[in-house]
């Protein structure tokens, strides 16, 4: 898969922008804060209907206007696809497949798929949980696009349980009316949450061998990566509504919840509700479900989280991201999905040796895009044609690297 043209209108810096692309490296050049990452952000929401930079899309609308244009042709296999998407700040977002009647934005996903490598994935191991299960979820949801419904299905319900508790909270008391309708939506939130949990377990079975092989080939392989999915449903809850932190691993991984069928889950889920009604209410707010779980890293016997090195905390985030590319790019449902590469400013973050690894890993890629405020930070791997960004624009014609 590649895409072979870009074009933007009022998408950040750009009033108008057109891009001739192709297989191979792409190495965007220029000064910092003249653009290259507006260009790759604007592919990869294409792509993932998100940003790795904010997360709203009022920012991505050019400063003035109303809207913003985002529209691509996709080669995979044989075939090509236009997509066009249409960014609307505060109403609903729209796209167009090969300038088709217009429909929902969700509907483009999984057309383009793209793997981005930024200097923002440090939070995947550093940041908190939260920044980890957006991984999931986006992953996920590239992987099989109709787990956006999943997701949004959940968030809703979860957003209608917690009213419920904060209204239960502001009344001082929790009354036979609230126990009544709280059971209602428990039920409707451990149904979703059970989807979205079991989506999630499936998803790290496919990752923890290939997060393990990645770091292997990053890292001098005297430490195994591993990724280990924590849930509320497994264990005691922490203040937070997290599972309690620890130095070991549970055993069992993700507590036996894999080999647990959707019903089982759902099941799980509802026992774990029916312990927390009076905790709930005191915080008013959900304490069990998906939106609190952990993918906890390790690194040999310690979590990566606050025992790794600095580099070792790069190696396990350029991992995580090398297996996200393994497990798209291995999916047998889809031809041809071989992601799009995007590695943008990361280069000048690495030391020379993960540099050169990383750059090894990849070159084979049908398709990396690469931005670097410096030409002489790319390794000679990924040395292919480059375009210079220059204030709203990027030069016409490929020179050679």
């Amino acid at each position: 898969m590649f895409i072979e043209y870009l074009s933007l209108a009022d998408f950040r810096t750009y009033p108008q922008l057109g891009v001739a692309l192709g297989p191979g490296v792409t190495v965007f050049v220029g000064a910092n804060g003249i653009g290259k990452t507006n260009i790759v952000e604007a592919i990869g929401y294409l792509s993932s209907l998100s940003s790795h930079r904010v997360s709203s899309d009022a920012p991505l609308v050019r400063f003035g206007t109303g809207q913003a244009l985002v529209r691509a042709r996709i080669v995979r296999g044989q075939q090509a696809t236009s997509l066009e998407l249409e960014l609307n700040p505060g109403k609903a977002n729209r796209a167009r497949i090969n300038r088709a009647n217009p429909v929902r934005a969700r509907e483009i996903l999984g057309i383009l798929r793209t793997v981005l490598f930024a200097p923002e994935d440090l939070a995947l191991v550093k940041g908190d949980p939260s920044s980890r299960r957006r991984f999931l979820d986006g992953l996920l949801t590239s992987l099989v696009p109709h787990h956006a419904a999943t997701r949004s299905d959940y968030e809703r319900v979860l957003r209608q349980r917690n009213a419920l508790l904060k209204s239960a909270r502001s009344a001082g008391r929790f009354t036979s009316s609230h126990e009544s309708t709280l059971e209602v939506w428990d039920h409707h939130i451990a149904q979703a949450g059970a989807a979205l949990v079991k989506a999630r377990l499936e998803l790290v079975q496919l990752l923890q061998p290939r997060v393990a092989r990645a770091y292997g080939a990053l890292a001098d392989g005297s430490k195994l990566a591993r990724a280990v999915y924590r849930s509320t449903l497994v264990g005691q809850l922490s203040d937070e509504g997290g599972p309690e932190p620890g130095l070991q691993e549970p055993a069992g991984g993700d507590g036996g919840l894999a080999g647990l069928d959707l019903e089982q889950l759902r099941n799980r889920y509802l026992d774990a509700l029916r312990q927390q009604p009076r905790r709930e209410v005191e915080r008013g707010i959900s304490l069990v479900g998906p939106h609190r779980d952990e993918l906890e890293l390790w690194l040999g016997p310690a979590p990566a989280k606050g025992y790794a090195s600095h580099g070792e905390t790069w190696s396990l985030a350029l991992a995580l991201r090398l297996a996200s590319y393994y497990v798209l790019g291995e999916d047998e449902q889809v031809s041809g999905s071989t992601p799009v590469l995007i590695l943008d400013d990361v280069f000048a973050e690495l030391d020379t040796q993960r540099r050169e690894k990383l750059a090894g890993i990849v070159a084979g890629a049908e398709q990396v895009l690469v931005t670097a405020a410096v030409a002489e930070d790319i390794p000679a791997a990924l040395r292919g044609g480059q375009l210079t960004v220059v204030p709203g624009g990027v030069f016409d014609g490929r020179q050679t690297a």
